[in-house]
């Protein structure tokens, strides 16, 4: 389990980086001036001891403890480590406002609920623990992308209704929104196919009875991308229709990974 005072610190300075990036979103700079942003060295020192406090947690002497808390704080940090390293070249750090306090969400249920659930043994081959490190990059990278995509829906909505004041005006111009999500959504795309590639190289049995409902949603979630990748290159494919269907995809990966481990951790307690 993670120590109480470092997880309030980490949850302390994610909410912190979050209300910094509201702040610069409700009273925007004058003309001509540049306020600094603190918020992304706020989330970077967040992250850093994030890393530090759920390191022990996840690889411990018995094996790789990913339970329902443990994978979901690491795909959190995951997210905002990939939110802070990004905002050095492209305009994501807004997305801050939702991950960050999610973050924090997630290292306060990790407090709440410390229990172990061990996934492999310390024995296991580099090829499952490969397996498992791209499955939870991909979902990471798309679930910024799904991320991503809700703020290109609220902008896009403002701009429709012809209300492009508040925090619309600080975002990017909506062509470049729709540059970063696709750019997010095929790095997603390739790291989905290398985790289920090695899903099917290293395991016995992908179809197995444990495994079935989440190799089946993972499939449809990589059919999903496929789809919208192919139709944006052969037809140009933007705004609402690139919306739902990111969205669509993220939906069947989250059912794909947590939706089965809910199911077998906390309710059948397996």
């Amino acid at each position: 389990m993670i120590s109480t005072l470092p997880g309030l610190l980490v949850i302390a300075l994610y909410l912190l980086a979050c209300a910094l990036l509201m702040a610069r979103l409700l009273r925007p700079s004058a003309a001509g001036t540049q306020q600094f942003n603190y918020a992304p060295i706020v989330g970077a020192a967040a992250v850093l001891i994030h890393i530090g406090i759920l390191y022990p947690v996840i690889l411990t002497p018995a094996g790789l403890n990913l339970g329902f808390f443990q994978a979901a704080s690491l795909i959190m940090l995951l997210i905002a480590l990939l939110i802070v390293l990004a905002t050095a070249f492209e305009p994501v750090d807004n997305l801050g406002i939702a991950v960050f306090p999610l973050a924090a969400m997630s290292i306060a249920l990790l407090l709440a609920y410390p229990e172990q659930h061990i996934v492999t043994s310390a024995t296991a081959s580099w090829q499952l623990d490969t397996h498992i490190l791209l499955s939870l990059l991909a979902y990471s990278t798309l679930g910024l992308a799904a991320l991503q995509a809700v703020l290109l829906a609220i902008q896009d909505n403002h701009l429709r209704n012809r209300h492009p004041g508040g925090f619309v005006r600080s975002l990017p111009p909506l062509q470049t929104m729709e540059v970063l999500l696709f750019q997010m959504i095929g790095i997603g795309f390739a790291l989905l196919t290398l985790s289920l590639v090695t899903g099917v190289l290293f395991l016995e049995d992908i179809f197995a009875q444990h495994l079935v409902h989440k190799t089946v949603l993972s499939i449809a979630a990589w059919l999903v991308f496929a789809v919208l990748l192919w139709g944006r290159w052969r037809f140009g494919w933007r705004g609402r229709v690139a919306i739902r269907w990111t969205i669509g995809g993220f939906v069947f990966l989250m059912l794909a990974y947590f939706g089965s481990k809910f199911v077998l951790e906390l309710i059948l307690e397996r």
